[in-house]
């Protein structure tokens, strides 16, 4: 074996199975990971000589650029690549476009193709969609897609960390955690040194690119104490000249292209022999290239600040100079080399490039930097810049900046005294303070808008405006404003001839009249969604079936959700519009916990885990109902969470889930006074908007807690329980397909012989607290021979691993790698790999070692103990 590649046989083999399945059709991606320096790249490199003959091998590298590349490594591919896909990823401002041409490239060859994107931690966000794109499809195509990442710089909130959760619930998906080199491999690499391997060893850790940076440097005496002594090691003997070149090189978080080098350099790509044949480069006709991020970095990182400020400069000016060159790669060196003119220049242009790619974190940060310079711009022109930085902070989730760059942006239209763009503005900051949580604000902004609008002469902004405060209205409950807005916004919007805004006020009025009762408002609503459909509206169209979804989904109406939910889903997953995508993830986990499947509704609700409001209330509640009811630890604080939350939007649409979940919890774990604290207030809330399924429901925990509750008259199952009626109760949760519902009524029943088949339903469900109540009640009315449940086959098992999974996790805690528990067990590692990875997700471990950790926390004992 090449004594550069030593320990990577199992990930090469699983590599070249992989390439060999997609030949076959079977395509299936790879995640590649581990600490900086573990060889990633080195497997990579070494992967064609394993591969099927006639594979076709696409590389694409990510950039540490301060501000990333828009599709920085699918530009890497052009040349490679047909023309299609290079045109789209060129002009980068059709995402749907490089998406549709990178299938057609990984489909559209006769032999199999590996993509490898290499270092996705960097990846910008452009290119992150793009991947999502692919992840999501790679099963059914040709191809193997490599993803090389560090999983140790990966905070909760890295970017890459959606990415990574997508491709772990993929159809086929390969985990390839490269492990450091034993002391043996170290001790085989550095058999040719006269350098002591445990000193080598001790010093590296087994780091790979560590121990080969150190063996390279050689010398006598003591090893170098860090891999930066050890690169600069390699810098002595080149002449002065070379050094200047990489020092200036270095500067440039990229490959850089040899049109570059020759402007950049006295001797251009000629003047780089010395450094390549030393090790430090690769040179191609294309690029020049560091051999290792770290050899470029420890050389930068060496500088003096002065000597990196004067290197940045020479960049800035070659690049200037070159026509075409990217802003991004302008505004990067234009930063470090503190040339704020450069900053205020190309800054707006680079962040207009990222959003049109679809890249709205590297837009950010692009208009992020060039904020601080707000007074190189002139009061509209700085207004225009706000206004953009607040949508791509509204996008990107981050509430706090987006409320304070819009409300600089109305403050500057205050000022300017311009009418439209101020009511305009108003409106905008209404939607970002509902999104962000603050009821109030958002209503106030959205009334001045309407204010502002009401005498301005344009139909277009005031319906939209109006249409605003509708949907606001009706968000709270508040039925009869927000029908006298949403009419007048229908009305405007059909002056104007805007199908979008007419989408959007149909939707507002619709949910309003069928929310209320009225059942032509469901009517009204799937009228807003084939105007969108039909105008390509695709976010309007999102918007009328979430609303749709969710209110089938409280009055009940599970099979008709079931309708709906399919092509919803593929309409918002089809267009990239991740949000929507989540928020429909999340419906489709209260669809999930309804009918009791229970790991598939916390696998959609995981989709909402983020900040974006109007989704992460819910999925927290999904999530903490799931574990209330199976007796899971975690679900207080994921209801704090959710309360705190739901409370802050004034919705019952929030708050009435959150409190039922919270009174249920308390129910079943004996605290009657909690639950009834937690019901009532909501329950009045429910009662004062006469909603029916949320007071329902609250009314019903009421009840069991010992509280006196005026009857409700309605035909929900809830009220019919609170009310005594449990048998009907339980005819209409089966068929609505609730199952731990009708187990729930069942319970009630004076019947042990009702009470015995409810308790077998809830041990079938793994409903555990429930179930433990129900035995109990059957002991005291002195029933004999009570089952006592199933086989506690997962006791002690607080994660809610299967037997197989309880089996596979003790195996790791052994140590064992997935071929040898594949033995062990007498299954196929495939099978293994499934499992690792369920228990990787269940465990919330990104790795084995922390998996391993982990189970032991949990006491999961392994084999032998007891």
């Amino acid at each position: 074996m090449d004594r550069g590649i030593l320990e990577r046989e199992p990930e090469l083999v699983r590599l070249a199975t992989a390439a060999r399945e997609a030949a076959g059709g079977a395509g299936s991606v790879a995640l590649v990971l581990g600490e900086a320096g573990i060889g990633k790249s080195s497997l990579v490199r070494a992967m064609p000589d394993r591969l099927p003959q006639h594979t076709r091998i696409l590389l694409g590298q990510c950039d540490d650029l301060a501000t990333r590349r828009p599709l920085g490594p699918f530009r890497d591919l052009i040349g490679s690549v047909g023309a299609e896909l290079a045109r789209a990823v060129m002009e980068g401002g059709d995402r749907h476009r490089v998406y549709e041409a990178l299938l057609g490239e990984l489909s559209g060859v006769p032999h199999p193709t590996v993509l490898v994107v290499e270092d996705v931690h960097w990846a910008d966000e452009a290119s992150l969609d793009a991947l999502r794109f692919l992840v999501r499809r790679m099963a059914q195509l040709p191809a193997v897609l490599v993803l090389t990442y560090r999983d140790d710089e990966l905070s909760r909130e890295h970017p890459l960390r959606h990415l990574l959760g997508q491709a772990s619930r993929a159809d086929r998906v390969h985990r390839l955690p490269l492990a450091r080199l034993s002391k043996s491999a170290v001790r085989t690499l550095s058999s040719a040194s006269r350098l002591d391997p445990a000193q080598v060893y001790e010093v590296t850790s087994g780091n790979p690119f560590f121990v080969t940076e150190i063996l390279a440097a050689g010398g006598t005496g003591s090893v170098p104490p860090t891999v930066v002594d050890a690169v600069l090691a390699r810098l002595r003997g080149l002449d002065c000249r070379s050094v200047d070149a990489l020092e200036q090189l270095a500067v440039v978080p990229s490959a850089v292209e040899c049109a570059l080098v020759d402007a950049l350099l006295p001797d251009g790509v000629a003047g780089l022999a010395a450094a390549e044949q030393r090790g430090l480069l690769t040179v191609t006709p294309e690029r020049v290239a560091f051999r290792h991020e770290l050899i470029r970095r420890a050389i930068a990182d060496s500088l003096p600040a002065a000597r990196r400020i004067d290197l940045n400069r020479d960049a800035l000016t070659a690049l200037v100079a070159r026509p075409g060159s990217d802003p991004a790669r302008i505004v990067h060196h234009a930063a470090q080399a503190g040339d704020q003119d450069a900053i205020a220049r190309y800054g707006p242009d680079a962040a207009r490039d990222a959003t049109e790619a679809g890249a709205h974190r590297e837009a950010a940060a692009h208009l992020r930097l060039v904020l601080r310079r707000r007074h190189r711009y002139t009061p509209a022109e700085l207004a225009d810049l706000l206004e953009r930085y607040a949508v791509e902070c509204y996008t990107l989730a981050d509430s706090v900046e987006a409320v304070a760059a819009q409300r600089d942006a109305v403050a500057l239209r205050r000022s300017l005294g311009d009418t439209l763009a101020l009511g305009a503005d108003l409106r905008w900051l209404s939607r970002i303070h509902w999104w962000a949580g603050h009821a109030d604000e958002a209503q106030d902004a959205a009334r001045e808008a309407i204010a502002v609008l009401e005498h301005a002469g344009d139909d277009r902004l005031l319906a939209l405006a109006h249409s605003n405060t509708a949907q606001l209205r009706m968000l709270a409950d508040r039925y009869a404003e927000a029908l006298a807005h949403g009419e007048r916004a229908i009305t405007l919007a059909r002056r104007a001839d805007d199908p979008a805004i007419l989408a959007h006020a149909l939707n507002n009025v619709g949910t309003t009249r069928w929310r209320s009762g009225d059942p032509d408002g469901r009517r009204q609503l799937e009228e807003s969604l084939t105007v969108a459909l039909a105008a390509g509206e695709v976010e309007h169209a999102c918007r009328s079936y979430a609303n749709i979804i969710w209110t089938l989904l409280d009055n009940l109406q599970y099979a008709e959700a079931d309708r709906f939910l399919p092509p919803a889903m593929e309409l918002a997953d089809r267009a990239e519009h991740l949000g929507f995508l989540n928020y429909l993830h999340v419906e489709q986990a209260m669809r999930r916990l309804a009918a009791a499947d229970w790991e598939d509704a916390e696998r959609h609700a995981e989709y909402g885990m983020h900040e974006f409001v109007p989704a992460r209330c819910p999925a927290l509640t999904v999530l903490a109902r799931v574990r209330v009811r199976r007796g899971r630890p975690g679900a207080g604080e994921l209801l704090d969470q959710a309360w705190e939350i739901a409370v802050r939007t004034q919705e019952l649409q929030r708050t009435g889930p959150v409190a039922a979940v919270r009174a249920e919890a308390a129910w079943l774990r004996g605290d009657h006074a909690a639950a009834a604290e937690a019901a009532a207030p909501v329950h009045a809330q429910a009662g004062r908007l006469d909603y029916g399924p949320y007071r329902a429901e609250l009314g019903y925990w009421l009840g069991k807690a010992g509280h006196a509750v005026d009857a409700d008259d309605s035909d929900h199952p809830y009220a019919l329980q609170a009310a005594g009626e449990w048998k009907r109760a339980a005819d209409l949760w089966q068929q609505a397909g609730c199952p731990y519902e009708h187990a729930a009524a069942l319970a009630e029943s004076p019947d042990p012989a009702d009470r015995l088949t409810a308790l077998a339903e809830l041990d079938a469900l793994g409903a555990e607290p429930l179930a433990r109540l129900v035995r109990a009640e059957l002991r005291r009315l002195g029933v004999s021979h009570v089952p006592r449940g199933p086989h506690a086959a997962t006791r002690g098992n607080p994660a809610g691993l299967t037997d197989r999974q309880l089996q596979v996790v003790r195996l790791l805690v052994d140590g064992l790698t997935n071929p040898e528990i594949a033995d062990r067990l007498v299954v196929s590692v495939r099978t293994v790999d499934n499992h690792v990875r369920a228990v990787l997700e269940k465990l919330d471990a990104p790795t084995r070692r922390q998996a391993a950790a982990r189970a032991a926390e949990l006491g999961l004992a392994p084999y032998g103990e007891t």
